[in-house]
């Protein structure tokens, strides 16, 4: 039987909520980018964003998630996703870093991700790092754009990132990872993929909110999980990266809510015009 589809539309103020948290998101990747330079562990990093994560009064989403051990992700060049951090992983001069991070807030969640050049890394791994946050970027226009016109489609999220990494050239589109709903549980319906056809799959309505995260390779897409249940990796060794932003769906455009200044720099008017309310904010 099929998966049945079922989408958390959230108000104004609950996507107010959503907001605080986000920003808690962003102020401990904020922290970690800061903190990424060779000799530093990955489980250093992991605690930064513990750290301020409680110190906004939230807590780590990821830390006991289906038994996860930490509070972030810290997956290093061929490493694509949800690798756990540790003392044993230090930091060298020319690695990529993926730092994956979510927070919960009074019951609402914020998840985002960001892929970092610890210290001088190649040019190659630079224009990595670009096609990924603009295929992700293509991806959340692609939302405001298909919510306003009251056409879109969930693939049309999916088709806008596949279009935006193939026009930059020979990237592996990891596949069987991606998107998701996301509010008062960190993952929710719907799933959002990284490549397809357009015009399928939900429509794009207010009060939805996504977590839109293209994951992207060197080479070629194939990816395996290790042991440890958890880590995933390029099958053929090479390097990864992958962005990731909270965004919902307004009446009057989208608020990315793990983005400072909600998107306004990367979409213009495509962002809402108005921040939804709070209770008591």
């Amino acid at each position: 039987m099929a998966h049945q589809v079922e989408i958390e539309l959230k108000t104004p103020e609950q996507i107010g909520l959503m907001r605080r948290a986000g920003l808690v998101v962003a102020d401990a990747l904020a922290r970690m980018r800061a903190a990424v330079v060779p000799g530093v562990s990955t489980a250093d990093l992991d605690r930064i964003a513990e750290e301020t994560i409680r110190a906004a009064g939230a807590i780590p989403s990821f830390k006991g998630y289906h038994g996860y051990p930490a509070s972030i992700c810290s997956s290093v060049n061929d490493q694509v996703v949800h690798a756990i951090p540790s003392p044993r992983q230090v930091l060298r001069e020319g690695d990529l870093i993926s730092i994956d991070c979510g927070a919960e807030l009074d019951g609402w969640h914020g998840d985002a991700a960001i892929t970092v050049g610890v210290g001088e890394v190649h040019a190659d791994q630079r224009r990595l790092i670009r096609v990924a946050e603009d295929a992700m970027w293509s991806g959340i226009a692609a939302a405001a754009r298909g919510a306003r016109s009251g056409k879109g489609r969930l693939t049309d999220i999916s088709f806008a990132i596949q279009s935006s990494v193939r026009k930059a050239g020979r990237y592996g589109i990891v596949e069987g990872y991606g998107g998701h709903g996301i509010g008062s549980a960190m993952h929710q319906d719907p799933f959002v993929e990284n490549k397809g056809r357009p015009g399928k799959g939900p429509m794009l309505r207010p009060g939805m909110a996504l977590a839109i995260e293209p994951m992207i390779t060197r080479g070629r897409p194939k990816v395996a999980e290790l042991d440890d249940g958890w880590t995933v990796v390029t099958v053929d060794g090479s390097v990864a990266a992958h962005v990731e932003h909270t965004m919902a769906i307004c009446d009057d455009g989208v608020w990315v809510l793990t983005a400072e200044d909600g998107g306004r720099s990367r979409l213009g008017d495509l962002v809402t015009a108005r921040e939804p309310a709070v209770s008591g904010a």
